[in-house]
């Protein structure tokens, strides 16, 4: 990669058998910008319970051809859901920074582990490679799911500001906030566009950029004309990269 130019890491969360739809959607439309299979999934093994891709053998050989062609494979929690009760910082971030799917947020370390344990046989069975990492749902980590991570052998985690190895998040690889979309509100989404807006501009200089889309983005014109907006601008001077590029 050219001194000049810098990194632009693109991934689809939520990748499960209920959104493929609108996963085959925003596939389109990064591989218009990006060129083939240059962005990773996030795969989450049952969606709330309601989409287990170990019942799903048809979803499982797309994931096989997506990861053959070099899509890179993120375990993104176990439901998706949380299901845990909390008080204080991690109440708040429960409360609002994500609607009821900061799964990770609450569990125990044994919960966490296992959970992580699981994902990671499941998706590594089913790809026949292994995972690029572990993504949180709603990049939301407790005590238990950070003391948990370096136990797993995942080589990268994500959060909101940080892309780090297990067990080194004070020495984080990249810093920066991620750029998303949010399209569960009218308030919400207005001000998703506003920061992809500014971003476009106030990031332009930054060694590394992150942009992270969901199914939901498929539901409203202006969220996916702003993707599109977004990845133009970023491609431009960002080579669309691997997040296994990170830690050459």
């Amino acid at each position: 990669m050219p001194s000049s130019e810098g990194r632009l890491l693109v991934s689809i969360h939520d990748v499960a058998p209920c959104f493929e739809a609108q996963i085959d959607r925003l596939v389109e439309l990064l591989e218009a910008r990006l060129g083939h299979a240059r962005f990773a999934m996030l795969v989450v093994p049952d969606h709330w319970g309601r989409a287990p891709l170990a019942e799903s053998p048809a979803f499982q050989s797309r994931l096989r051809g997506w990861a053959a062609s070099g899509v890179e494979m993120f375990v993104h929690g176990w439901y998706h859901r949380d299901d845990s009760s909390h008080t204080g910082a991690e109440g708040f971030k429960a409360r609002h920074m994500t609607a009821g799917e900061g799964e990770f947020l609450g569990l125990s370390h044994a919960e966490a582990l296992a959970r992580m344990r699981d994902g990671k046989a499941l998706l590594e069975d089913i790809v026949g490679v292994p995972v690029a990492g572990f993504i949180a749902p709603a990049w939301l980590y407790g005590p238990g799911a950070l003391a948990a991570l370096g136990d797993c052998g995942f080589s990268l985690v994500e959060d909101h500001f940080r892309v780090w190895r297990p067990g080194l998040e004070r020495a984080p690889i990249v810093r920066g906030p991620v750029i998303t979309w949010a399209s569960r509100s009218t308030m919400r989404t207005a001000s998703s566009l506003f920061f992809a807006g500014l971003a476009r501009h106030a990031l332009q200089g930054q060694r590394t950029v992150r942009i992270a889309v969901h199914p939901g983005d498929v539901t409203k014109p202006s969220i996916l004309r702003s993707i599109d907006r977004t990845l133009a601008a970023f491609s431009r001077r960002h080579v669309p990269s691997r997040y296994a590029d990170l830690t050459r």
